[in-house]
């Protein structure tokens, strides 16, 4: 009995390390579909090096982001503001920090509801890799993202994420993951 509990758990065990190993990192932009693919000589060389140069997301451009059950929630980087300020005087970034708000859109592109806390899985990194989580504060650029985001399809959220970070640190990516941060399929944008 206690052999086949040994099995079953290492079984187990096996199946999440393996379901762990499908994660998938976005950097792509999503893109709307050629309108002509046959482009002569030059052109097409030109073209296609403008096409390398857009290969990264970046502040205004949206990637289709995939969840746990089939969620399909398309996250765009709106806006970004370094420093940000305080909406009230009560809330403020930890002495030696700042505060940086990236406005972010949410469209939900399933067949299904969506819900989710969006801000949960976003963090900002510098470029040796340093992360940074969200911050509990409103700020002067506009009204805050939801924490408990709920969206039929084809509907749409649009607020403000606030980061804690500090001062002398350049935010270089921000990172988007849904289901709190747990899905397998993370978007990351470049903010520079």
């Amino acid at each position: 009995m206690r052999r086949q509990l040994a099995i079953a758990a290492a079984s187990f065990t096996a199946v999440l390390g393996l379901a762990a190993c499908d994660t998938e990192v976005t950097s792509s932009p999503d893109k709307p579909a050629a309108a002509d693919d046959a482009k002569p000589g030059k052109e097409a060389d030109k073209a296609e090096q403008a096409e390398d140069k857009e290969t990264v997301a970046k502040v205004g451009d949206a990637i289709t982001l995939k969840g746990f059950d089939g969620e399909k929630v398309e996250v765009t980087v709106v806006k970004v503001v370094d420093p940000a300020k305080s909406k009230d005087e009560f809330m403020a970034p930890e002495d030696g920090n700042r505060w940086l708000g990236i406005q972010f859109q949410l469209v939900n592109k399933g067949d299904k509801a969506y819900q989710d806390s969006p801000t949960n899985g976003m963090q900002v990194a510098d470029a040796e890799g340093q992360m940074f989580q969200t911050a509990f504060g409103e700020i002067t650029a506009g009204p805050a993202l939801s924490s408990d985001v709920r969206l039929a399809p084809g509907a749409k959220a649009l607020g403000w994420v606030t980061f804690d970070v500090p001062k002398d640190v350049k935010v270089s990516q921000v990172q988007v993951a849904l289901n709190s941060g747990m899905a397998d399929h993370t978007g990351q944008w470049t903010l520079q």
